[in-house]
């Protein structure tokens, strides 16, 4: 297989950065060609904190009763902004998705469980509002890279924060991780210690130790060149799930690193891997074949948009 030429892109991230003071994530995200879709809302608000804002996008003829994609990004937890990953949600909106991209509180204002729970009151939000957006609140899933990874899988295995947001864990109908920490302890860096070190169970922190039963369809990601994250991660999730009787299937992407099954996403860098082409037909599949979910009528909650910092 011939890759996509990867060097131009690099030449341009070069030049923005020397163009401008902005780290390559920004600069990527304002030079890549993006996906056809729509931004329906900016900086909407999940929560009364200033980093419980998302941005929502829908396919570009606009979407009806389509399936709802919440993405988590990645940045150990201490880093990250939903601007800086628009091209994300418009690639799943290109795919069919209603694509809600949050942001979440991170290290030091927040340590472990807090970025789930404001995962988890995202999920609400999308519950209470996607239909508005022309999205089908029966149908969510999940995804993540790297830390959000961590994130959108922890949610989908313990069902106990959407609950405690008051929504039906059923609506979760799969998840998928790309690249994500699923099995690190003992916590051996600094920073991991620091976000889960004050936990009173460890062990409760690991996805590997929140599989059960019953738990909804997982997509598994990663690549063999991947040394930020090792792939034994998803394996052992991986391992875990199957021997729970739970539907998983998991790709290893031959010479991709841990951001490259990320950008591998990106209408530039599609063809190094089929990472959207794979992980969207898993999560559609599944997307269709969930079980009913009662809906209860209500009225959207905190549905207006507010100033946000989102890229055009």
């Amino acid at each position: 297989m011939t890759l996509p030429p990867i060097a131009p892109v690099l030449a341009v991230l070069g030049l923005a950065l020397t163009l401008c003071a902005c780290s390559p994530l920004t600069a990527f995200a304002t030079l890549t060609p993006t996906d056809p879709a729509s931004r329906q809302g900016q900086g909407l608000a999940y929560g009364a904190e200033p980093r419980q804002k998302l941005d929502v996008y829908a396919p570009a003829g606009g979407a009806e009763a389509a399936p709802v994609a919440i993405f988590f990004y990645g940045g150990s937890w201490t880093d990250g902004r939903r601007q800086d990953y628009g091209w994300v949600g418009r690639a799943l909106a290109a795919e069919g998705f209603l694509a809600i991209n949050p942001d979440y509180r991170l290290y030091p204002e927040v340590t472990y469980p807090d970025f789930l729970t404001d995962g988890a009151l995202a999920v609400a939000w999308a519950v209470d509002n996607a239909a508005r957006y022309g999205g089908d609140p029966q149908r969510i899933v999940l995804i993540g890279h790297s830390a959000g990874a961590y994130n959108a899988i922890m949610l989908g295995l313990d069902d106990s924060y959407l609950r405690d947001a008051g929504v039906d864990p059923a609506r979760i109908r799969a998840v998928a991780g790309l690249a994500g920490p699923y099995d690190f302890l003992p916590l051996e860096g600094r920073t991991t210690q620091a976000v889960f070190g004050a936990a009173g169970d460890l062990a409760a922190t690991q996805p590997v130790h929140q599989v059960r039963s019953g738990a909804p369809p997982v997509f598994l990601a990663t690549g063999d060149s991947d040394t930020v994250v090792l792939p034994r991660n998803t394996e052992a999730l991986a391992n875990a799930l199957r021997q729970n009787g739970v539907t998983v299937e998991t790709e290893i992407y031959p010479d991709l690193g841990h951001a490259g099954v990320l950008l591998a996403l990106s209408r530039p860098l599609r063809g190094r891997a089929p990472v959207l082409e794979e992980m969207t037909a898993f999560l559609k599949a599944q997307a269709r074949n969930g079980p009913e979910v009662t809906v209860s009528v209500a009225a959207p909650k905190n549905a207006e948009p507010l100033p946000g910092r989102g890229l055009p």
